[in-house]
């Protein structure tokens, strides 16, 4: 199975893309590198490229489940640790950064594996479309009036200016209202950074895994997988990253549960009452995450635990 606007297939020598895409939880890194394994035992071997936007920054490791080093099977990996906490996780500048990995893995005649759960992000690298103009003043004055006014009143702006882009939106996510709005306001008609309609492949040799768990199932890995990241230090772990500037940073700070660990050693939440919310809204972002993947009409759709040989064999 293809996804739409691939070209005919290249030889089967030629380097690959495989994407393994789903929600927080579903499995998806584990599975990553057994098919890096399987490849490598076939003769193809691969690497790895994170997709998942928090795993970019260095030392936000246990609030965002990032596998060690020491664990990582000898497989190649790339986009970890790349930006500091106060440095700001742009999509526009994460896709070049992808594809030039990809490229290189290619160069290396090895498969790439692109591997995360941040539909942006992913859509970004496997889909060929431009990211809308940015412009440093426009935004500036807009986070101003974000701070001043709260995050309804510029939601308001982007639902009356453009409503299908404030459709996709959380209404109380202010980064991504003044983006909207600095978009708008540099003349392009609409926000456009979403999964085009008929989308056309960057890499013509792609294949994409969409990794599911039954919902129930899901819901209850996820609670479990926060507590357990308060047992295993995250205070601890977004305590050091405080001293580094993570609060001032635009986009880690806001990372579930990095936001939540702050408030507590803020003394504005209670522990239970982090973790609880922390829990609400991973629960939330894995049903957009679930909601973006389905869109992906050519994916293979696989189970947690699918057996990597199945996964290599659909290739063969």
């Amino acid at each position: 199975m293809t996804l739409p606007g691939s070209t005919p297939a290249a030889p089967a020598s030629a380097p690959r893309l495989w994407a393994i895409v789903g929600a927080t939880g579903t499995g998806k890194t584990a599975l990553s590198l057994d098919l890096a394994e399987t490849l490598a035992r076939r003769g193809r071997p691969a690497e790895v490229v994170n997709a998942d936007a928090m795993q970019l920054y260095r030392g936000m490791d246990i609030g965002t489940a990032k596998l060690p080093e020491a664990e990582r099977r000898g497989i190649r990996h790339h986009l970890f640790d790349v930006l500091e906490v106060t440095e700001e996780a742009a999509v526009a500048w994460y896709q070049q950064a992808a594809r030039d990995a990809i490229a290189d893995i290619h160069r290396r005649d090895a498969d790439a594996i692109l591997v995360g759960g941040s539909g942006l992000y992913v859509s970004g690298v496997l889909y060929d479309f431009r990211f809308p103009p940015r412009d440093e003043t426009v935004r500036a004055r807009l986070e101003s009036e974000l701070e001043a006014q709260g995050p309804g009143a510029l939601f308001a702006r982007l639902r009356e200016r453009d409503p299908d882009t404030a459709g996709r939106i959380d209404s109380r996510n202010g980064r991504r209202i003044v983006r909207a709005l600095e978009v708008l306001e540099l003349g392009e008609r609409t926000h456009g950074a979403a999964l085009p309609e008929a989308p056309e492949l960057w890499h013509h040799q792609t294949q994409v895994f969409d990794v599911s768990v039954p919902r129930a199932d899901l819901v209850a890995r996820l609670d479990d997988r926060v507590e357990a990241m308060w047992r295993a230090g995250l205070l601890d772990e977004v305590r050091a990253l405080r001293d580094q500037g993570l609060e001032d940073g635009v986009t880690a700070r806001r990372a579930i549960g990095y936001a939540q660990a702050l408030a507590q050693l803020s003394g504005e939440l209670t522990e239970s009452e982090a973790i609880a919310e922390t829990q609400a809204l991973t629960r939330r972002y894995a049903r957009r995450q679930v909601s973006w993947f389905k869109r992906y009409g050519g994916a293979h759709r696989i189970s947690s635990g699918a057996d990597a040989s199945a996964l290599a064999d659909s290739w063969a």
